[in-house]
């Protein structure tokens, strides 16, 4: 289904459908949500389920905090290594972006883009992505814009440009490939592979372990937007699926994980924790938490360069180059195919 969203660009429209939103929060509040690490709690709801309108605009908000290191730091990154980042991409290449949200850093990447094939952003908040594309396509009149309204963590079948791209280029920013625990980072990460075709290669932001000081007030900010932004899920729950959560009957927490069995990796742990004993009734289904009990929102990987290169050797990719910022805080990494995965 394809709507209009300008005289110069189309959505392809492949959103979710509200079921499935119903079906990951029942499974979830069941505990029998396929793919949590082992020691999580048993309760959880996919992030991909933070993105409603009003989500995206707190998420936006979130990235102006002053504790919340990622986006500027990413940014200024590509400010300063995008001329290099061109040089190993090539020309015209066909940027494919995994949760565009408002494309801030893609400005300054496009910027860098030697003759670009096209722009595909892919998000799951429709209405952000509609009003993202129309003003990136305004701001870059000579670039085809073909944005897609998906779950970019599923196999797509992605729009083709007009022109023949020299390579697919999967821009992947913001360390959101933290937001799977590893073994789902490695699937998701062949999914990009198969995408990316021959001669494809993978943009990618990942956030580097670091202490915890610095790591947890990004995610528990002393004004409360990430707290507003975690909380919110409850509140699109209640609007979409027919559930009579109270959103301040839970509090939001944030907490560091040191991963014991490998080096240089850990997680930030994103929860909503039940303020008192309580029942929640979704969709004619009643859930009991007890005071204390929580439900897992988010996992934020941080890693290691050498334990990001070992995960990304898993799904077929080798690290061809890494930028870092000066304190060594994130990393944008450029990989490429390999041909044994």
């Amino acid at each position: 289904m394809a709507e209009p969203t300008s005289p110069s660009i189309e959505l392809l429209d492949l959103h979710p459908p509200a079921g499935d939103l119903r079906a990951d929060v029942l499974a979830g509040l069941a505990g029998d949500l396929p793919g949590a690490a082992s020691d999580a709690p048993a309760r959880r709801i996919p992030p991909k389920w933070f993105y409603d309108e009003r989500g995206s605009a707190l998420f936006d908000a979130i990235c102006d905090l002053d504790e919340y290191y990622p986006t500027r730091t990413e940014l200024a990154i590509t400010r300063d290594c995008g001329g290099e980042m061109s040089m190993h991409i090539g020309p015209r290449a066909l940027l494919v972006e995994y949760g565009s949200g408002s494309s801030i850093k893609t400005r300054v990447l496009l910027a860098h883009l030697r003759d670009p094939a096209g722009y595909v952003p892919i998000d799951i908040s429709r209405d952000h992505l509609r009003a993202s594309a129309a003003r990136l396509a305004a701001e870059f009149p000579g670039l085809e814009v073909l944005p897609v309204c998906a779950d970019y963590t599923r196999p797509l079948d992605l729009p083709s440009p007009s022109r023949i791209p020299g390579r697919t280029v999967i821009y992947f920013p913001g360390s959101t490939i933290g937001n799977f625990v590893p073994a789902d980072a490695v699937d998701f990460l062949r999914v990009a592979h198969d995408e990316a075709g021959p001669a494809g290669q993978l943009l990618i932001g990942v956030d580097l372990v670091k202490d915890p000081a610095v790591l947890v007030p990004a995610y528990d900010d002393p004004r409360g937007v990430t707290a507003a932004f975690n909380k919110n899920l409850l509140t699109r729950i209640n609007r979409e699926v027919g559930a009579d959560f109270d959103p301040d009957a839970f509090a939001h927490r944030a907490s560091w994980w040191q991963d014991p069995a490998v080096e240089g990796r850990g997680r930030v742990e994103i929860e909503l924790v039940s303020r008192l004993e309580q029942t929640a009734t979704v969709d004619g289904h009643a859930f009991t938490f007890a005071e204390g009990e929580s439900i897992l929102t988010e996992y934020s990987y941080k890693y290691s360069t050498t334990a990001f290169a070992q995960l990304a050797a898993q799904a077929g990719w080798s690290v061809v180059r890494v930028w870092t910022d000066p304190n060594r805080l994130f990393s944008v990494q450029l990989l490429d195919r390999s041909e044994a995965r």
